[in-house]
C-alpha cells in the first residue's frame, strides 16, 4: 500500500510524528485537548467494515502500535506514524492506573518501556502522564498516553484499535471508556478464553472481538456462550499456518487473524521476509485470512495491494 497524505489537522495534532525530528519534539499527548468532541469517521458499522474487508481483501495490524527506531511501543506518536504509512488497525495494550485511570502499557512494570521504575498499578495517573517512554532502550519525549486520548485519535482518523486488556484492568471500564467516547465502531476487544468472550458478550452486545479458535466448531460454542457471530474474529495464532481451517471460518462468514508476529527469529515475520520476497503475505489472504496482526505493519502494508482495495471500498 502506498502511504497517504492526511487531510485533516493530525499534523496540527501530532507535531512529533510528522516532524523529521520526532524523538527530540514534546510529547503530542499535551497537544490533545480531551474537552472536545473527537468527530465520529466511522459512522459506517464496524461490523460492516470487517464484512467488506472479508470480502474484499485484508488488512494488517500493528502489534503494539507498530514500534521502530525513535518511536515506542503503545505510543500515540507512534500510531500516527503507522497510520501515515498506510496501517488502519493497530493492537494496543491497556493497563489502569492507581486511580483507577486506564493507559497504555504492556507490562506490568514500567522498566522495560519507560524513564521509571515500578508498578504502573500503584502509581497515579498525574505522576504517569509526564513519564516518558523508551524506543529500543532510548528515552524519547513521547510520553505514556491515556486510552481516553487513544480513542479520540482512533476517531479523528478512523483508525480500528484492538484492545488487548491487562491485568491491572477490566473489561467493564475499558467498554465503559470506549462507550463515553462513543468510539464502538473504533474498538474490536481482544479475548483469550471462552470466560472473556462471554463476558464482553454480556457487556458489550453491541461490540467486535476476537476470540480463539481453533476448529470451526469453536465458533458454534462461542455462540452458545452469548457471542454473536457478527460481532467475531477468529485468532487462530501465531505458530501454523492452517488454510484449511481458514477457509472453513471464512466460509461461515467470520473474519479470520493470524500473527506473523512473534519472538524475532522465530515468527514468520521473519521467515516471509527471508528472501525480500514477501509473497507468502499474499498467500494468507488467498488462504482466507482477513486481518495480519504484524510487527512489520509498515512493509507489509506496502507490500499488499488487497489492503489498498479493502480501504477503498470499505470506507477507511
Amino acid at each position: 500500500m502506498r502511504p497517504v497524505t492526511l487531510t485533516f489537522a493530525a499534523c496540527a495534532l501530532f507535531v512529533s510524528a510528522c516532524s523529521p525530528e520526532a524523538e527530540n519534539s514534546s510529547s503530542t499527548n499535551k497537544a490533545l485537548d480531551t474537552n472536545q468532541t473527537a468527530p465520529d469517521h466511522n459512522p459506517v458499522s464496524l461490523q460492516a467494515k470487517m464484512d467488506c474487508v472479508r470480502e474484499n481483501g485484508a488488512l494488517p495490524a500493528a502489534h503494539r502500535g507498530g514500534p521502530r527506531r525513535g518511536y515506542p511501543e503503545n505510543a500515540l506518536e507512534t500510531l500516527q506514524l503507522s497510520y501515515e504509512n498506510g496501517t488502519r488497525i493497530f493492537e494496543i495494550d491497556v493497563a489502569e492506573s492507581k486511580d483507577g485511570v486506564l493507559f497504555l502499557m504492556h507490562d506490568t512494570s514500567l522498566d522495560r518501556t519507560t524513564e521509571r521504575e515500578g508498578v504502573g498499578r500503584e502509581i497515579d495517573w498525574a505522576t504517569l502522564k509526564n513519564v516518558r517512554l523508551k524506543a529500543n532502550g532510548e528515552i524519547t519525549n513521547f510520553t505514556i498516553p491515556s486510552l481516553a486520548d487513544t480513542l479520540k485519535w482512533a476517531k479523528e482518523t478512523g483508525a480500528i484499535i484492538e484492545l488487548d486488556k491487562k491485568r491491572s484492568s477490566k473489561f467493564e471500564t475499558i467498554i465503559s471508556e470506549v462507550r463515553k467516547a462513543n468510539a464502538q465502531n473504533n474498538v474490536i476487544l481482544i479475548t483469550y478464553t471462552y470466560d472473556q468472550a462471554a463476558e464482553v458478550a454480556r457487556l458489550a452486545p453491541d461490540m467486535m472481538m476476537t476470540a480463539s479458535v481453533s476448529d470451526p466448531s469453536d465458533i458454534e460454542t462461542l455462540e452458545a456462550r452469548g457471542v454473536r457471530r457478527e460481532n467475531l474474529i477468529a485468532w487462530t495464532g501465531t505458530n501454523t499456518l492452517n488454510p484449511g481451517l481458514w477457509s472453513d471460518i471464512k466460509a461461515m462468514g467470520v473474519e479470520v487473524a493470524f500473527g506473523t508476529l512473534g519472538r524475532r527469529g522465530d515468527r514468520f515475520d521473519d521467515t516471509f521476509w527471508a528472501d525480500r520476497d514477501g509473497s507468502e503475505y499474499d498467500e494468507l489472504v488467498v488462504n482466507g485470512v482477513t486481518m495480519i496482526a504484524t510487527d512489520y505493519s509498515d512493509r507489509v502494508s506496502k507490500h499488499l495491494t488487497v489492503d489498498d482495495i479493502a480501504i477503498e471500498k470499505c470506507e477507511f
